[in-house]
């Protein structure tokens, strides 16, 4: 005897007809007045809250953009939130030492990019170069060569930061932690 109500679904995914269910899709629409894109990105109401809005992804953005973290707060517990958080994301911080922690090219950061253009040098160019090219900058726009020159003032206070950067950089990523004593 056979049964009317036998399912199709013996168990094997590839057996069962990809999206012909019949239910209705539940979509979420962006919390933003008149908006009527799906809102797949949650963002808290309130700072510390369990409730959340459902944005499209530009209108997170614009929340984003405008979220202040520490609103509500006065300046001493502020700055005691900003404590504990940088105490507690020390993890992430030391992520920088790998080169894909920040924003540029995903070797150097934003920071060291723009310091290899005040040095006049490539995105790809090498610490060797870097010293040549800060050498030759410094002695070009020191403040004795061209005495009571504001521009190579500036210029050279530019150099020595840019250097001062990149070298910091340099030395984290070569250094090299001391090896465990046996």
């Amino acid at each position: 005897m056979a049964r009317n109500g036998r399912s199709n679904d013996w168990g094997f995914p590839r057996w069962r007809s990809y999206g012909a269910t019949r239910e209705a899709q539940t979509v979420r629409l962006c919390d933003r007045h008149g908006c009527d894109r799906p809102g797949d990105c949650p963002a808290p109401k309130s700072p510390n809250s369990r409730e959340r809005w459902y944005f499209c992804a530009d209108h997170a953005g614009e929340y984003n953009r405008n979220w202040d973290y520490f609103q509500g707060l006065d300046q001493e517990e502020r700055e005691q939130r900003e404590r504990a958080e940088q105490r507690e994301a020390n993890g992430f911080q030391s992520s920088a030492y790998h080169g894909w922690g920040g924003p540029g090219d995903g070797s150097r950061s934003r920071d060291e990019l723009h310091a290899l253009k005040a040095l006049e040098l490539e995105d790809d160019a090498d610490f060797e170069a870097v010293k040549k090219s800060w050498r030759r900058l410094a002695k070009e726009y020191h403040p004795d060569v061209k005495p009571g020159d504001a521009q190579a003032a500036v210029r050279f206070q530019t150099i020595q930061a840019a250097y001062e950067v990149l070298r910091a950089a340099e030395e984290r990523r070569t250094w090299k932690p001391r090896e465990a004593a046996d």
